[in-house]
């Protein structure tokens, strides 16, 4: 664990560039706004560690995939998230020396992201060999309001001297990523021009031939009058378009730069016209200004916080853990565009590639539920359904028939493009995420119209695969499922792991019901399903209940708990607290070998059924399975803490479930797994939302209605935060002693509060007692 940024409401905050850290600081301070992103990297040449990265939402490359060997049905490509063409590049050079920090002597640096605007900005005195020392201040931000543009202030104040200053302003597009396979680059040139003060590159993607557009213009100032320039030279190669800008620098005096950057893509635009395009929108860019194009974008950021924030009160680590996490949730996905995911790492870095895992349904869903309008949440079940034939054609690959779908644990458009094995082929409880994404939609939004219109389709494919993935044992007289890998990642190839076993014949018996519902109220739409997945009803549904009344399920009984899979208990049984300091995390430090025979659990496993079904199980039973899983959990899964810290306080555990959401919140900002130089853990952090929300506030939907079981951490003085909920919007207020609870928008709304009926009624409309 790094704890070197300081603790503040709004911002974060590195004072000191540490080499060592700059990956982590670059991972960190990313900003985006939906369509495209950006890690804090220098504007400035740095020859240091440094991981650049600029994203562009929907762009990927199919990459082969690399493997000793070849199984059938294996995906044929890894999706990775490209590096796209770089637009932040301001090369500096003063009497021909390079301003480059990692050569440079630097002092006072400082970074900070502003989360409330959305603003990263950095600040240092850096000083060259020949002793000459600049100034430099830099502000940054993709535009929420344009979502195609990105603005730079690039201010150079010389403390000490006046000279000459060289600066190269440009877009360069030949760029690399990481992890490419022997180097390979996947960006093609299709054109790029280059004239005074401004450059467009367009280049396209290998195999899949997405082309994006990226152009900059720039203004140059000095004591708020445009600056002439001693010489102004075009530079154009391979892939990269910019100026060369020489003019001399007066002692004291700031020069300032900006840069405005227009990044489209072919995914929105027609490709022959996506110059034309982003000329227009550099243009109008340039006209509007910096400072008027900060202005808009802020107000952006005030209404989403107005949505969606949650103040704590008199803990700082924690409100600023919060915020980061609904920041970068907010900024990755703004739900406007249905054909977009959130990506497992956003616009933060490239490790994992896909843009969709199932973390989105079973983490983000819930996130977007309650603090955006119901569009948003709808969007991303609409993209599931819209893949529906792919994940039928995933199935089909692995040998299913008849409709069966088999969604895939990472994808970009439906197809699996996962490349390890044990994940792939085994980690099939990904499928039934759907399914009850679906139903958490649908209970927490009243909005049966989508079973009838896309949900049933949806369940009926992902039932059929159910169905075909079980087998039935003679000698147990049970229907099993084997050859699985469940969330706990450090266990593959076991079989009857409870919780896939329970979700699915949990995804069956829901899809029955939805089968029912949509035969009875919308009779014609039914016909048209059955029709169109081909269904036999009285077959399926049959053996469907069978398999739901005959599954096997392993358990304890003298511990009294469920088995997390055969055999389990065959392990050495360890504490995590036995494990040796130098031992973790043992992700990076044990051998897969020793990983795989130890007891050690990577994330909730049982525990994530027990969390998703709570209701089918008593208070006692939860219990029991949380003090027998946990303290052999290592947590090395970002989505592990806010599961644990939901059932922590379920179950009364308070200063546990303030330590696992602190984990949560702060799991990027303190580096708890190091590894958050390799971007952050974006679709984790809608479970920092929730474990406030549903840990803390005790927030359930139960029978159409919005429950609450409060309580606060001893270290709060208190916290709040706002849902949206069927039209209405509720805000929630707890402190030490009390619960407020006010109806901001909508209409009349009974609610439970620890078990009480509460009527909300909007302050305006509640009746003013008569004066006599």
């Amino acid at each position: 664990m790094k704890q070197y940024l300081k603790h503040h409401e709004w911002h974060i905050i590195e004072e000191g560039l540490d080499p060592h850290t700059n990956k982590i600081s670059e991972s960190v301070f990313s900003i985006g706004n939906g369509r495209m992103g950006q890690r804090a990297n220098f504007e400035e040449e740095y020859s240091g560690e440094t991981l650049r990265g600029s994203y562009v939402a929907g762009v990927y490359y199919p990459d082969k995939t690399r493997v000793g060997w070849w199984k059938n049905g294996y995906p044929e490509y890894f999706a990775k998230v490209l590096n796209a063409p770089n637009w932040i590049g301001i090369h500096v050079s003063i009497d021909n020396q390079k301003l480059d920090l990692a050569k440079c002597k630097t002092e006072d640096f400082k970074r900070v992201l502003d989360m409330r605007v959305g603003l990263l900005s950095r600040s240092f005195a850096a000083t060259f060999p020949d002793g000459k020392k600049v100034r430099v201040e830099s502000k940054r931000f993709c535009s929420m309001a344009r979502g195609e543009v990105g603005a730079i202030q690039y201010s150079i104040t010389p403390l000490n001297f006046s000279g000459k200053a060289t600066l190269s302003i440009f877009v360069d597009a030949d760029v690399v990523n990481k992890d490419s396979n022997y180097d390979e680059k996947f960006w093609e040139e299709v054109y790029k021009e280059a004239s005074d003060g401004k450059a467009i590159v367009t280049a396209q993607t290998k195999k899949t031939f997405f082309h994006v557009t990226t152009g900059m213009r720039y203004t140059i100032f000095s004591e708020g009058k445009k600056v002439k320039f001693d010489r102004l030279n075009i530079e154009q190669r391979e892939k990269f378009a910019g100026n060369i800008v020489q003019l001399e620098l007066n002692e004291g005096k700031t020069l300032v730069i900006n840069k405005y950057a227009a990044v489209l893509s072919s995914e929105n635009h027609p490709k022959d016209k996506l110059v034309n395009h982003c000329t227009t929108v550099l243009d109008e860019a340039v006209e509007s200004g910096f400072d008027k194009l900060f202005d808009e974008h802020q107000k952006v950021w005030a209404h989403k916080w107005e949505e969606c924030d949650i103040t704590i009160e008199g803990d700082v680590a924690a409100q600023q853990g919060i915020r980061f996490n609904i920041f970068q949730l907010t900024q990755t996905y703004t739900g406007e565009d249905e054909r977009l995911n959130i990506g497992p790492k956003g616009f933060t870095g490239e490790k994992y590639g896909g843009s969709t895992y199932w973390d989105t349904e079973a983490y983000c869903i819930p996130f977007y539920l309650g603090t955006a309008e119901r569009k948003v949440a709808r969007n991303l079940l609409i993209y599931r359904y819209k893949h529906l034939p792919k994940a039928i054609e995933n199935a089909q690959k692995l040998g299913f028939t008849d409709g069966a779908a088999f969604y895939p644990f990472v994808t970009m458009n439906g197809e699996e493009c996962h490349n390890e094995w044990e994940i792939t082929f085994e980690e099939i409880h990904r499928t039934s995420a759907m399914a009850y994404a679906i139903r958490d939609y649908i209970d927490y939004t009243g909005d049966r119209a989508y079973l009838i219109e896309y949900g049933l389709e949806v369940l009926i494919g992902i039932s059929r695969f159910w169905s075909q993935r079980v087998n039935w044992s003679t000698e147990k007289n049970k229907y099993v499922i084997l050859g699985v890998t469940g969330p706990n990642e450090y266990e593959n190839n076991v079989n009857n792991n409870w919780y896939t076993n329970y979700l699915g014949v949990w995804t069956l018996k829901y899809t029955l019901e939805a089968i029912n519902y949509v035969k009875k109220t919308d009779p014609k739409r039914y016909a048209e399903i059955v029709g169109k997945t081909n269904f036999n009803e009285s077959e399926e549904t049959a053996k469907w209940k069978e398999i739901s009344m005959k599954m096997y399920f392993p358990v304890d009984e003298k511990r009294k708990i469920l088995l997390q899979q055969d055999g389990f208990l065959d392990k050495e049984l360890m504490m995590v607290t036995e494990l040796r300091r130098q031992d973790r995390p043992i992700n990076q430090k044990w051998s897969w070998d020793r990983i795989l025979r130890s007891c050690f659990i990577k994330q909730a496993d049982v525990l994530q059924g027990l969390y998703l079904f709570e209701d089918d199980f008593d208070q006692e039973a939860i219990r029991k399975n949380f003090d027998f899983y946990e303290p052999m959990t290592v947590h090395e899964s970002s989505l592990s803490p806010c599961v644990h810290a939901i059932l922590a306080s379920k179950l009364g555990y308070k200063e546990r479930a303030y330590e696992f959401y602190l984990r949560t919140a702060r799991l990027d900002l303190d580096d708890y797994n190091n590894d958050t130089e390799e971007g952050c853990h974006i679709t984790s952090m809608a479970g920092t939302w929730m474990s406030v929300v549903k840990g803390f506030g005790g927030m359930r939907v139960k029978d159409g209605k919005l429950c609450f079981n409060p309580f606060i951490p001893d270290k709060w003085k208190s916290y709040s935060f706002r849902l949206e909920f069927r039209d209405r919007v509720i805000k929630i207020k707890v402190t030490e002693d009390k619960c407020e609870t006010e109806l901001e928008s909508g209409e009349p709304l009974e609610i439970i509060l620890k078990d009480e009926v509460v009527k909300l009624i909007r302050v305006e409309d509640r009746e003013v007692p008569s004066t006599s």
